[in-house]
C-alpha cells in the first residue's frame, strides 16, 4: 500500500512542527476571525454557520438570509472565505496527530491508522465543495433555489462524519498506544 511510506517519512520532528503550526494558525483563525462573527450573527439573528451549513432546503436558507440581511451575508461570506485557510489547518493537524500515534503501533491497528490519516483531507475536500455552494448562495440569490442548499448540507454531513471517525480512531489508537507502553 502506498500509505506504508508514512510509517517512516516524514520524520517525527517535521510532523510535530506541522502539527504545532497548523494548531496555532487554526486557533488564531478560528478565534480572531470566525468565532466573533459567528457569535455576532448567532446572538443577533439566531442563525450561525452551523444552521447555514445544515439548512438543507431553499426555504430554510431564505429564512436565514432574511434574518441576516445583506450585512450578515457579507460577514458570513468573509468567514466562508477564511474557512478555505482553516481547512488545511485542521486537515494537517488531525492527519499529523494520527500519524504520530500510529507510528508506535503495529499490525492491523497501524494499517487502519494509515487509512485514517487521509480522512481529514477527504473531509477537507467535502468542506471545499460545501464552501463553494455556500458562497454561490451568498453571492447570488438564484442559487438559493438550486441544489446548492442540499449539496452544501450533504457535504457538511460527510465532512463532520469523517472528522468524527478520525477523532474516535485517534482516541482509540492513543489508548492502545498508552496501554502498549505500560505493558
Amino acid at each position: 500500500m502506498f500509505l506504508d511510506k508514512l510509517i517512516d517519512f516524514p520524520k517525527n520532528k517535521f510532523i510535530v512542527l506541522i502539527i504545532i503550526v497548523a494548531f496555532i494558525l487554526g486557533v488564531f483563525i478560528s478565534q480572531y476571525f470566525m468565532a466573533p462573527i459567528e457569535a455576532e450573527l448567532k446572538s443577533s439573528t439566531g442563525y450561525g454557520v452551523i444552521e447555514f451549513e445544515f439548512a438543507w432546503t431553499s426555504e430554510q436558507i431564505n429564512r436565514i438570509f432574511i434574518a441576516w440581511g445583506s450585512e450578515g451575508k457579507k460577514k458570513e461570506a468573509f468567514v466562508t472565505y477564511i474557512d478555505f485557510i482553516f481547512i488545511p489547518c485542521y486537515s494537517l493537524f488531525m492527519a499529523g496527530s494520527i500519524l504520530l500515534v500510529i507510528r508506535n503501533l503495529e499490525g492491523r491497528v497501524q494499517e487502519i491508522g494509515l487509512v485514517m490519516t487521509i480522512l481529514p483531507f477527504i473531509a477537507g475536500i467535502f468542506d471545499v465543495i460545501e464552501n463553494i455552494n455556500l458562497l454561490l448562495m451568498l453571492s447570488d440569490d438564484g442559487f438559493i433555489w438550486s441544489l446548492s442548499p442540499f449539496i452544501a448540507s450533504l457535504c457538511a454531513t460527510i465532512k463532520f462524519s469523517l472528522i468524527f471517525i478520525a477523532i474516535i480512531f485517534f482516541i482509540v489508537a492513543l489508548i492502545i498506544g498508552i496501554i502498549k507502553k505500560f505493558k
